[in-house]
């Protein structure tokens, strides 16, 4: 007998129920524009998964369509094994969706509106008490929760909010942007707290704009004009761009930057700070012209070395790659 069709088993069954987030052909209309087109898009149980992309890829409209608010145009789309195109209500039990502006209450302290939102989400009054410490201690509020939400910081609002979309306790997470605006100390702070739900057993999809968080997620998505461009592995979408990256500090990175944008093996050239990226077919072949090159032009340069490609240069990368296509 064949043990996928006569036991439930295989591979395929398997991945199929480890499956809590597909998205297939997806798409979404406003008016005469397409914001997203054609998403194909998994998340398996578990998974920490970024959905990366600069403002306007369709990030948020991804996730508004998850999380049921948003009818789909086109294809398919299932959370939790439920279907969102027949029943999108039928899904908002099973996840915990913070928006990028989540609506707390100012006037409210930190205690009050957790307990608001225990309430709404039907949370049992005999758990609610419990729930309410523990999250208050898990996000690090304990001290605060007597303070109004408008007094909060901006990294302890967006805790706040966090706590608050977990208190019924969801097996999915859909977080749009969590980090945006916050200074650099709460944004590690909410990374250390979304590591550890993600290693607790939480299924997390998390927007973000910013290419370092893809390095803590453990699969991410490359969104770019409403299209999955890809998706794997952090290092497998460095590793696997084809070129290699070589840094280049100097004081005078604008006459740098022409002459290397026109040397041999060079595809890209990228400037940040008094730092430029060389995107190059091969990194040590490459070293010897670029540094007799500069010494020919008279530009002092304190660094260069061969260096690993980041997310962003792999986003770059693979965005030309896509638009090269496109022209074709």
């Amino acid at each position: 007998m064949n043990e996928e069709n006569g036991n439930g088993g295989g591979p395929a069954a398997a991945e199929r129920r480890d499956t809590v987030i597909e998205t297939r052909g997806l798409a979404r209309d406003f008016k005469d524009l397409r914001a997203i087109d054609g998403l194909d898009l998994t998340v398996r149980r578990g998974e920490l998964f970024g959905l990366i992309g600069p403002d306007g890829a369709g990030k948020t409209t991804t996730l508004r369509l998850l999380a049921g608010l948003l009818k789909i145009t086109d294809g398919s789309a299932t959370v939790a094994g439920r279907d969102l195109t027949r029943e999108p209500e039928a899904v908002k039990p099973h996840i915990g969706y913070m928006a990028q502006r989540f609506s707390l209450y100012a006037e409210l302290t930190v205690m009050e509106n957790l307990r608001f939102f225990s309430e709404l989400y039907d949370v049992l009054p005999r758990e609610r008490g419990e729930r309410t410490d523990r999250l208050l201690s898990f996000a690090g509020l304990t001290p605060f929760k007597s303070r109004r939400a408008e007094h909060l910081s901006g990294g302890m609002k967006k805790k706040l909010a966090l706590a608050c979309t977990l208190i019924h306790q969801p097996p999915i997470l859909l977080l749009d942007e969590p980090t945006t605006g916050v200074d650099p100390v709460s944004r590690r702070e909410f990374w250390d707290i979304l590591t550890e739900l993600y290693t607790g057993g939480t299924t997390i999809l998390v927007t973000t704009p910013y290419m370092d968080e893809a390095d803590r997620c453990t699969q991410v998505g490359l969104i770019y004009q409403g299209q999955l461009i890809r998706c794997a592995a952090p290092e497998a979408i460095r590793a696997g761009i084809g070129e290699e990256l070589i840094e280049l500090q100097t004081d005078q990175w604008r006459k740098a930057q022409v002459v290397a944008e026109d040397l041999p093996g060079v595809s890209q050239v990228m400037t940040y700070g008094d730092s430029l990226h060389l995107l190059v077919d091969a990194a040590e072949e490459r070293l010897p012209d670029i540094e007799t090159r500069l010494e020919e032009e008279g530009i002092p340069y304190r660094s260069l070395r061969a260096t690993r490609p980041r997310m962003e240069e792999a986003f770059i990368s693979l965005v030309r790659d896509r638009e090269r296509e496109r022209l074709r």
